[in-house]
């Protein structure tokens, strides 16, 4: 009995299941690293805006110490006045 052409229908059967095996393989690395580039670029996005934000919260911080300064200077050049009126008075 020849088996042939069994066995031609097995491979190419074999064949076609590993192509699309393949393909399949080929499609989800291809995903994966459409995943990983949009994680990647989220990730710098979000870096980045914290950076920003980061940046803008020092100069805020910077701001309120320098108005402190300057109220702190007000408030001893007050005490200054009212201790030299005080004295004359």
């Amino acid at each position: 009995q020849d088996v042939s052409p069994n066995k031609a229908v097995v491979d190419k059967f074999v064949q076609e299941l590993q192509e699309a095996l393949d393909a399949d393989i080929k499609d989800r690395i291809m995903k994966d690293r459409e995943m990983q580039s949009y994680i990647e670029e989220r990730e710098r996005e979000v870096a980045e805006r914290e950076a920003a934000w980061k940046a803008d919260l020092s100069r805020r911080e910077a701001e309120i110490a320098r108005q402190e300064a300057r109220l702190k200077m007000e408030r001893d050049n007050l005490e200054k006045e009212k201790s030299v009126l005080m004295g004359t008075a």
